[in-house]
């Protein structure tokens, strides 16, 4: 009877070790699937993420180079039309070669004063004065300071050059007040308008003709001549990268 009582515990730990064995394996193998699968999963996930990365990094890179480039164009264009329609107009055939670099700006002049910046401008040549542009628009000039190349924004008081006003190209000078672009000199028999656009003039040596200034809010009488408040929307943050226009 022991014997067969010892028969039979022997049969059942060999069955259950031989069950418990199986499920063991199961265990161990499906813990070993689910690693291999996380580790796959992670792997390429990682994977992706750093391809994402690299590859949204490469096109952040090229679209900037191609929005520089589409700002040269676009600011060139502006100025080729503004001067092909004069030349439509008056039947004058002279050359129109404009060229602009792009330059980089370092830092305020004086901490406080954002209207004069320092730039990075290495074929500046002490005895100009050179146009500033920014997204298409007129910035300001750039001119020489203890020999060293200074932006004035187009806001500061010494930032002056010449203007056209609407479809009657109205003769003016543009400057700064502290806070908008001022156009002065106006003969009092001409008649500019709120909403009239205003365009380089390109007659000052500093500008080509043709780069957008603003549009005019205000015009009002002054003792000899008219002057007109400009409104641009032109919005500098510096630093930042500007066109200087070395050929007018």
């Amino acid at each position: 009877m022991n014997k067969l009582k010892f028969l039979l515990i022997v049969i059942c730990l060999g069955f259950i070790s031989f069950y418990l064995s199986d499920y063991a394996r199961s265990v161990v193998m499906s813990g070993v699937k689910l690693t291999l699968s996380l580790y796959q999963d992670s792997r390429d996930f990682i994977l992706d993420t750093i391809n994402e990365h690299f590859n949204q990094a490469s096109e952040i890179r090229a679209l900037r180079e191609q929005n520089i480039e589409l700002e040269r164009s676009v600011t060139l264009l502006s100025a080729f039309a503004y001067k092909l329609d004069a030349l439509l107009n008056e039947q004058n055939s002279t050359k129109f070669t404009p060229n602009i670099q792009l330059v980089r700006a370092l830092s305020y002049m004086n901490i406080g004063d954002h209207d004069k910046v320092w730039i990075d401008f290495d074929e500046f040549d002490e005895n100009k004065i050179y146009g500033l542009i920014s997204q298409g628009k007129t910035a300001g000039i750039v001119i020489n300071k203890d020999g060293s190349p200074l932006a004035l924004l187009q806001t500061d008081p010494k930032s002056t050059f010449s203007v056209s006003i609407g479809e009657q190209r109205i003769a003016g000078i543009a400057t700064g007040n502290g806070k908008n672009i001022v156009v002065k000199f106006i003969a009092q028999w001409l008649s500019p308008k709120v909403g009239d656009e205003v365009y380089t003039s390109g007659l000052d040596g500093i500008f080509f003709s043709g780069v957008p200034v603003g549009k005019i809010t205000k015009v009002y009488e002054e003792e000899l001549y008219k002057s007109a408040i400009v409104e641009t929307d032109l919005k500098i943050q510096v630093p930042s990268y500007l066109y200087v226009v070395t050929n007018q």
